[in-house]
């Protein structure tokens, strides 16, 4: 399929053929006919990757706040490769369009219909591309008279009605509007459609025109001077009931504006991006209220409701924005008398194939503009193939044979691309054969930047073809044991990064799969790899007696909306990120878990992730774990203590290593980057399927670590002490 592409680092927009996305348990997939090009936001988002590396960061000061920790917590080295990551991800662009359901989800059975014409929202859902996967609390069905052309203006709509919403306007209502590009149109008309008496307000004298051919009834031209004499004039002196500020500029003229028009108590609605900076003394004297209006409505940035369709009660919260959309396409029916005409305010159409062109006109502001429209051969009585792969037309890589290993990856987010993939695309044993991803896009550019010879968005792409030898498997955490159990059942080594598995019935399928392949599994516990831990292993194996080793985790604060929060993604830190500290015990020291106890903090905010977690060994060793989101992440992040045998030695966050014996300390750098493993992990990984040895990891050791990971919730559930 064709989707409209932007790179994050230059800002550069092409139109790339990418693999159709899958269907999803509450997402449906819709062929695409219509989409718009919002000129405001979208316009911001090409010009600020447009901009250089430095005007980005004087765009963004508290992303250089991060990368500035980041050099002092990970080295200067490591910062750049997460920062290349970042802006070497392309950008999907889009996020108002309409088309025709052809795929639906599990769990969206009766509600929608293969065939519906609907109206899809969302940033990162409602691309500009022919196809698109939407859950279904972003969805609205259309009106049988109401074509896509017109319904792919829904999600705009849909804010300026939250917006008025906000205003809770009357029956006779004088309402501003200040800025009528496209929201403050829609905003004009869905206020008359209310019964409101609507005042626009703007510079441009064609757009003023258009506002009031389609429902203000009065406009004022700001180049005019202060629209206040005016709108008292009108008003018997009142002033406006309501202003909604849909202006975008760095500028905080419309709150000056504001404060001048509206009356006595009024609120103000602020839609539109603006400086933010009020009259203090004018909006006192009128005791003015302001609300910022929440995009779509209630529901955007809760990913229960937009990602996993919870139902908020309607008693609490009756327009959603997914009641929102539903009205806004519901009034654009001709049908109706008074109706929304977005096909009014459209002035330009293109084809995929000239959306550059497209853009251009948007970003250059040629030729006056106003809603542009991409459009989409859209047969609606069309099926989509269930598998969508494109392949290069020549290869880097030589064919797969002997002495190679010919490799399949599911799953390329940024950990994947920074870490993973550049060292696997640079070892001269790998054959780079299939890449799949949930989204066609990155399964596209990751062909493109690494030189796969295929890229897809089915998983079968790589478990049936009989070319690929192993398998990296780096998607969210739910999904590690059921496609490590399917590798191996297809004869193929894995990789997968942790955890192995979420709960003991899901280590037992990933057994019972290795007990019928002839191929092994691995999981991604590089720090086993690390030179400053292979050293420390060095000295430790020989000492006699047990050994009491200490770990200090500061891992910082997840962002809210992370992934790994979600209980059917990533199902928190604890089972995700923790089981790399059990797993690095077991190989300090040596010896098998026994038993596990473990305490939380108590929790204040978000998921439990602040736990201390002693762990014995069967040699009576002992382990701590000290596990914190409570810290300041500016400070180390991983500090590893062990004592034994009469000496200490010490590895702060792999950037030093400290061994005290004997009186005498020996210290081991490494000032520009950390070293955590994941080369020498891959190594051995790949060195393994090529020579047909055993694996790195013994396989039981992994399965133990991933048990005693387990161990750890189990015993914050019971609050005892778990015996493995």
């Amino acid at each position: 399929m064709k989707q409209i592409v932007q790179s994050a680092s230059t800002g550069a927009l092409s139109v790339r053929d990418v693999p159709v996305p899958r269907v999803k348990p509450g997402h449906l997939l819709v062929r695409t006919a219509a989409s718009l090009i919002s000129a405001g936001t979208e316009r911001m988002v090409v010009e600020f990757a447009k901009k250089s590396l430095i005007a980005k960061a004087k765009s963004r000061p508290d992303l250089v706040k991060q990368v500035v920790a980041k050099i002092h917590r990970d080295g200067l080295l490591a910062t750049l490769d997460a920062v290349r990551a970042r802006l070497d991800q392309p950008l999907p662009l889009g996020y108002s369009a309409s088309g025709v359901v052809l795929e639906v989800g599990p769990g969206l059975e009766g509600r929608f219909q293969v065939g519906d014409r609907v109206a899809i929202a969302g940033a990162g859902i409602a691309h500009h591309a022919e196809y698109n996967v939407a859950p279904g609390n972003l969805t609205a069905c259309l009106p049988g008279d109401v074509s896509h052309v017109e319904a792919c203006f829904g999600t705009l709509a849909s804010i300026a009605l939250n917006g008025i919403r906000l205003l809770e306007p009357k029956l006779g209502d004088v309402v501003g509007v200040i800025g009528v590009g496209l929201v403050g149109q829609l905003a004009t008309q869905l206020l008359a459609i209310h019964g409101c008496r609507v005042i626009c307000l703007d510079y441009s004298t064609q757009r003023l025109a258009l506002a009031r051919s389609i429902g203000a009834e009065f406009t004022w031209n700001l180049a005019d001077g202060s629209p206040s004499a005016f709108i008292g004039s009108q008003t018997n002196g009142v002033g406006c009931d309501g202003v909604v500020i849909a202006a975008a500029t760095d500028s905080s003229e419309p709150f000056d504006t504001a404060a001048d028009v509206a009356r006595d108590r009024a609120k103000i609605s602020l839609v539109g991006i603006t400086g933010t900076a009020f009259p203090y003394r004018d909006f006192m004297k009128k005791e003015l209220s302001v609300v910022v209006s929440r995009s779509y409505g209630p529901g955007r940035y809760d990913n229960d409701f937009e990602k996993h369709n919870v139902k908020y009660p309607v008693g609490w919260i009756r327009w959603t924005e997914a009641d929102n959309l539903a009205e806004c396409v519901r009034l654009m029916s001709p049908s109706r008398t008074l109706r929304l005409t977005p096909a009014a305010l459209t002035t330009h159409r293109f084809s995929i194939q000239d959306a550059e062109k497209a853009y251009e006109l948007v970003t250059e502001e040629a030729d006056p503009h106003l809603g542009v429209v991409i459009e989409y051969p859209c047969d609606e009585g069309a099926k989509v193939e269930p598998i969508s792969t494109i392949e290069m037309r020549s290869g880097p890589n030589p064919d797969p044979g002997r002495g190679r290993c010919s490799l399949g990856v599911i799953g390329a987010g940024s950990f994947a691309r920074s870490k993973l993939l550049p060292a696997l695309a640079r070892h001269p044993q790998v054959v780079l054969q299939t890449v799949v991803t949930q989204r066609g896009v990155s399964a596209e550019d990751t062909q493109r930047k690494f030189g796969f010879r295929h890229c897809g968005t089915d998983e079968s792409a790589v478990f049936d073809d009989p070319e690929i030898t192993a398998v990296v498997i780096t998607t969210p955490h739910s999904t590690h044991a059921a496609l490590t159990a399917r590798a191996l059942s297809a004869g193929k080594a894995v990789l997968v990064e942790k955890p192995l598995a979420l709960t003991r019935d899901e280590i037992n399928s990933v057994i019972q799969a290795r007990n019928t392949s002839s191929a092994f599994f691995q999981v991604g516990f590089n720090r086993r790899f690390a030179p400053m831990i292979a050293s420390l292993h060095r000295h430790l194996a020989p000492l006699p007696g047990p050994k009491n080793v200490l770990m200090r985790i500061n891992a910082g604060q997840l962002a809210p909306d992370s992934w790994q929060r979600e209980p059917d993604e990533g199902s928190g830190r604890i089972l995700g990120e923790l089981c790399h500290f059990v797993d690095l015990a077991r190989f300090l020291i040596g010896a098998p878990i026994v038993a596990v106890r473990t305490d939380a903090a108590r929790l204040v905010r978000g998921p439990c992730e602040d736990v201390t977690v002693a762990i014995r060994f069967s040699d009576g060793s002992l382990c701590t774990l000290v596990y914190t989101a409570l810290g300041d992440p500016a400070y180390s992040k991983e500090r590893i203590e062990c004592y034994a045998g009469g000496t200490v030695a010490s590895i702060d966050n792999f950037r030093m290593l400290e061994i005290v014996a004997n009186g005498s300390v020996r210290r081991q750098w490494s000032r520009l980057k950390q070293d955590k493993g994941h080369q020498g992990e891959l190594a051995a990984f790949v060195e393994a399927v090529v020579e047909n040895t055993s694996p790195p990891v013994p396989q039981p050791e992994i399965v133990e670590t991933s048990l005693a990971t387990i161990a750890v919730v189990e015993s914050l559930r019971t609050g005892s002490v778990v015996f493995l």
